[in-house]
């Protein structure tokens, strides 16, 4: 056997994608499609703002980042951060956008940000710590993605602006999307819709452990 079947503690027939996960999941990556393009927009308004120093810039990208989390704590398979990213680029790439397709590279990256975390805790927490650390590591994978590969929009600024932009980046996407996603799960899960899932219990489950 080989990837991720045959690691220990991922073949349980808990972590095998069943139908209702995917239509969820393809249903939270297109809303989060559709977020990504408003965050779009917001992102070109807020531009004068952030003008005086650009790096700034970064305290707003955890919106891009609300699927690859809120995805995972509601499905709770692995590869749920990944492929709800990856969705939501898409749709935001077909809705259009300033930044053309380099929204999918994007995708992939944050979602895998945010997947390692999960991974490191074996797919089996999902408390608040690990929401942010989540957030954290797609908002790094983000800043590092913006800062120094070559279709990155900031590859051209100095090394401190680089650490201050990928440092913000990370700080957002453990508030945005880390925390406002575990927020999100706590209160779908009050409403009995997460009733097919093992995230049904979110709103009952420890904060920290």
């Amino acid at each position: 056997m080989t990837g991720i079947s045959a690691r220990p503690g991922l073949t349980k027939p808990g972590y095998n994608w069943r139908v209702v996960d995917i239509v969820v999941a393809a249903l939270i990556s297109i809303a989060g499609g559709v977020i990504f393009w408003a965050w779009d927009q917001m992102a070109l308004a807020l531009t004068p703002a952030t003008a005086g120093y650009p790096p700034l810039g970064g305290l707003i990208a955890g919106g891009w980042m609300i699927p690859a989390v809120l995805g995972m704590l509601i499905v709770r398979k692995p590869g749920a951060a990944i492929f709800c990213e990856i969705v939501a680029a898409t749709s935001e790439l077909i809705m259009g956008n300033q930044y053309g397709t380099t929204v999918l590279i994007s995708g992939l990256l944050q979602g895998l940000g945010a997947e390692l975390i999960f991974l490191a805790f074996m797919y089996k927490k999902f408390n608040l710590p690990v929401s942010l650390l989540a957030g954290a590591g797609a908002g790094l994978f983000c800043g590092l993605n913006d800062s120094f590969l070559p279709w990155g929009w900031n590859i051209a600024y100095e090394p401190v602006d680089k650490l201050a932009y990928i440092v913000f980046c990370t700080i957002s996407g453990a508030v945005i999307a880390g925390a406002l996603s575990w927020i999100a799960t706590r209160g779908l899960a009050r409403t009995g819709v997460l009733s097919a899932f093992a995230s049904r219990k979110a709103a009952s489950e420890p904060v920290f452990s």
